[in-house]
């Protein structure tokens, strides 16, 4: 990022202005034990009229533990029919979009299913998004992902009515208006941002959370935490430029009150449940806090915008193969809770304070530098997840090219996640705090 680093989450044409307007826009959310249930009565909420066909995109796992079939017969119970793609791979790839795409074209035609189900984490969600967005609006992936790695075309329609179904506590993908892909002939991951890729409902029923793993648990809560943490520490939304239209204000634009107040709250009920998610993943009370902490975690940073623990976690998990939540939980002490705590010291005591630190006599910087010590003292308590950059990637002090390369990717390939960034970030910043996240703890 050069000397001419804008505050800005703005589109390229914005006012010499403060932004005084705050847009919030979700899905219906459907939340609840046992929500699967009314899954067909969303549907048809959402005018999807009997007799109607539909595709329900999830990944064999999710087929093999009976969950897609749960799925399917409530559909079909409602009076729907539902085909089943289950190609979905981990942390997709562009050619793997493709691929489902290329299914709906062969089985639906060029105009595709009347409706679309996803069903999973993110990986699956965001394929379900990529997968409506493309049919309805022609072409491929590629089109759509900003230059110069895509054509950085508009997505002007929405397509058919969605319905993303997360079986994780974790992705947000479920409210967010952005899908990534991994680019992998580049060795980077880019998003298709758009409010054309936001779902039209999303139904929430821990029920579905159950079967997740104590690593993926883990894994998929710390990227819920990240979002929470981002969203709560990221620019205000006034301290940003003003879009010149309405039309091109961006999805991320900076923290409000109410995705403030939602952070708090998924602060507390993340940080406070997830040790009994993962040592028991039969407590349901659990289960359904984490659910709930994911998802207003979500609205809050994915409105207000993730920051630079997102921006280096990309490049890193597309070099290396790792899981997105295992390499945010690597980056974040060192990041967010490292690096971004100059760009307000308070703000970051307040977060203490949620994650049930006693800051009395504290003053700011002390907090915050306890707020990382007690987060890294979680990750431990886990028991599941990497120490970090060196254990997660086999990364070392002596890696310079390795380092100076991660580096590069990250302020020349996210400059959208680096604009919401409360703190300008250099190269020689990102270097230094990946030299800082090779080891967490010994």
């Amino acid at each position: 990022m050069n000397e001419g680093y804008e505050r800005s989450v703005s589109a390229p044409e914005h006012l010499d202005a403060a932004e005084s307007v705050w847009h919030l826009q979700m899905p219906q959310v459907r939340f609840g034990r046992d929500a699967v249930a009314e899954l067909g009565y969303q549907l048809a909420d959402l005018g999807v009229e009997a007799g109607a066909t539909g595709l329900l995109v999830t990944d064999g796992t999710l087929v093999s533990l009976g969950h897609a079939d749960r799925v399917r017969e409530e559909v079909e119970a409602a009076g729907f029919g539902m085909d089943v793609y289950d190609g979905v791979e981990r942390e997709p790839s562009v050619a793997a979009a493709e691929e489902c795409i290329e299914f709906v074209r062969d089985r639906a035609g060029e105009s595709g299913y009347d409706f679309y189900v996803g069903l999973g984490g993110g990986s699956c969600l965001d394929t379900a998004k990529v997968a409506r967005a493309v049919v309805a609006n022609g072409g491929e992936p590629l089109d759509y992902i900003a230059a110069p790695t895509g054509e950085g075309e508009s997505l002007t329609e929405s397509g058919e009515p969605l319905v993303l179904m997360p079986t994780t506590a974790g992705t947000g993908s479920e409210i967010s208006p952005v899908a990534i892909l991994a680019v992998e002939e580049q060795e980077i991951k880019e998003g298709i941002s758009s409010n054309h890729v936001r779902a039209d409902a999303a139904v929430l029923d821990p029920t579905l959370t159950t079967t997740l793993p104590p690593e993926l648990t883990a894994k998929t809560a710390m990227d819920a935490l990240g979002h929470a943490i981002e969203g709560y520490t990221t620019h205000r939304y006034d301290e940003l430029l003003r879009a010149s239209d309405p039309s091109t204000r961006p999805v991320y634009a900076g923290r409000t009150p109410v995705t403030e107040a939602f952070s708090e709250k998924a602060i507390r009920l993340l940080s406070g449940n997830v040790r009994r998610a993962v040592h028991n993943g039969d407590d349901l009370e659990a289960r359904e806090a984490m659910l709930q902490g994911a998802l207003f975690g979500a609205i809050a940073g994915l409105t207000a915008g993730a920051s630079l623990c997102h921006a280096i976690a990309y490049p890193v998990g597309n070099r290396y193969h790792t899981y997105h939540g295992e390499t945010i939980a690597a980056l974040t002490p060192a990041s967010t809770l490292g690096f971004n705590v100059g760009s307000d010291p308070a703000q970051f005591a307040r977060v203490a304070e949620l994650f049930g630190i006693d800051t009395t006599g504290m003053r700011d910087r002390e907090a915050a530098a306890t707020l990382r010590e007690e987060y890294v003292d979680l990750q431990r308590d886990l028991s599941v997840l990497p120490s970090g950059l060196a254990e997660l990637a086999g990364i070392d002090a002596g890696d310079d090219d390795e380092i100076e390369w991660l580096a590069r990717q990250t302020v020349e390939t996210q400059e959208r996640i680096l604009r919401c960034n409360p703190r300008p970030v250099t190269q020689e910043d990102v270097e230094g705090i990946l030299r800082d996240a090779l080891y967490n703890w010994e």
